[in-house]
C-alpha cells in the first residue's frame, strides 16, 4: 500500500506563490506517473499536473504559465510550485500516483488564497 503525504499548502496573499510537496511511501522510481489534482467547494477534482516515470509532464487547463511540477526520485517526492496565485486558485490539493495499475491518493492539503 503506498502512502502519500502532502505538505506545503496554507493561506497566501494574491500574487503570491507556494510550493507543495508530496512524499510517497515507497520508491518513485517504481511509480508510473505522480500528479497533483485540485478540488474547490462543490466542484469537480481537476488535473493541475502529473510527470510520468520518463520526465513527461502535462498540465490542466491554463496551467502551464504559473504552475510548475517536478519529480525527485531520490527523495521520492513530487513538488508542485505555484506562482502568481489567485483566489480562484483556492482549493483543497491532493496527491495522485499510479503504480502497477492501482492509483492512489493521498489526503490532501488546502490552500487559500486571500487578502
Amino acid at each position: 500500500q503506498v502512502q502519500l503525504v502532502e505538505s506545503g499548502g496554507g493561506l497566501v496573499q494574491p500574487g503570491g506563490s507556494l510550493r507543495l510537496s508530496c512524499a510517497a511511501s515507497e520508491s518513485t522510481h517504481d511509480i508510473l506517473l505522480m500528479g497533483w489534482y485540485r478540488q474547490a467547494p462543490g466542484r469537480q477534482r481537476k488535473l493541475v499536473a502529473q510527470v510520468l516515470q520518463d520526465g513527461t509532464t502535462n498540465y490542466g487547463d491554463s496551467m502551464a504559465g504559473r504552475f510548475g511540477i517536478s519529480r525527485d526520485n531520490t527523495k521520492n517526492t513530487v513538488d508542485l510550485r505555484m506562482n502568481v496565485l489567485r483566489p480562484e486558485d483556492t482549493a483543497v490539493y491532493y496527491c495522485k500516483a499510479v503504480i502497477r495499475g492501482v492509483t492512489y491518493w493521498g489526503l490532501g492539503t488546502q490552500v487559500t488564497v486571500s487578502s
